[in-house]
């Protein structure tokens, strides 16, 4: 493997850096705190698929850049692109996902550890991004919140399979359902983070070489065992997000637009 690889995916907000097994994804839309858009949706699963055939490498890290991580899908900009979300909302049968769940679900295929660098912002698609990692390294002040229900839609980028296998059914009805905010270290406490660093990144890093430090085969075969990817319940789960959130998508398709924030500050 190259000791240093960089490449841009199309939409221009995404930047993938390879260097010495260590894979660096940034969300790179700082001006919108990296809000997703359709086309950042794509380069997240063409990242996931491309990082499957780089020869040596061991970890990956996402994270932002700028003041967040990622304040959610920026819905605005979406829902004025109808026939982009329907593409992205037709499952494919060889994932079992659509493009909004394999975003976020397409990191857990990787056959190698994948940490989540979380500061400022993880809201909506910005949690469930982060829940597909294997871990999740965060700042003790970042704001995490399941936010869809907020604006009349319920987390559909894979978040309800992941997150319940983080915390108890209650406490995900309970996030989900009421929408609040967490810090970081509250959601450290309840299980959705895995260590608290000042520096996310940095903290990052460092345990993403810590996961990958054995043998390469058997981190691979340990990250299978203990990840469900393809299994039988996890589709239905995947599949039932799907239909659920049709059905609110088209309410709101001809609801009033007008409640919904501005860009800059995005729902997710």
């Amino acid at each position: 493997m190259p000791t240093r690889t960089t490449s841009s995916p199309p939409s221009g907000h995404l930047d993938v850096r390879v260097e010495d097994g260590l894979a660096h994804v940034r969300l790179a839309r700082p001006d919108k705190l990296n809000a997703l858009t359709l086309g950042m949706l794509d380069d997240l699963v063409g990242a996931a698929r491309l990082l499957r055939r780089v020869d040596g490498l061991r970890a990956v890290v996402v994270s932002g850049a700028g003041d967040a991580f990622c304040a959610g899908l920026d819905l605005g900009s979406a829902l004025a692109q109808p026939v982009g979300i329907a593409h992205r909302f037709v499952p494919r049968p060889w994932w079992g996902t659509n493009v909004f769940q394999e975003a976020c679900w397409g990191w857990r295929r990787l056959p190698v550890p994948v940490v989540a660098a979380v500061h400022g912002h993880c809201l909506g698609a910005g949690l469930q991004l982060a829940l597909g990692a294997d871990a999740r390294v965060s700042t003790p002040d970042a704001q995490w919140s399941v936010r869809e229900t907020r604006w009349g839609l319920v987390p559909d980028m894979s978040g309800a399979a992941t997150l319940r296998e983080l915390v108890p059914a209650d406490v995900a009805k309970e996030l989900t359902l009421t929408a609040r905010t967490l810090t970081g270290a509250e959601a450290a406490r309840l299980g959705l983070v895995t260590r608290v660093a000042e520096d996310a990144v940095a903290g990052a890093v460092e345990l993403a070489r810590e996961l990958s430090v054995h043998d390469r085969a058997a981190v691979a075969a340990g990250k299978r065992l203990l990840t469900p990817v393809a299994d039988p319940g996890s589709r239905r789960v995947l599949a039932r997000e799907r239909r659920l959130q049709l059905r609110l998508l088209a309410r709101l398709a001809t609801s009033d637009r007008s409640r919904l924030p501005g860009s800059a500050r995005p729902p997710g």
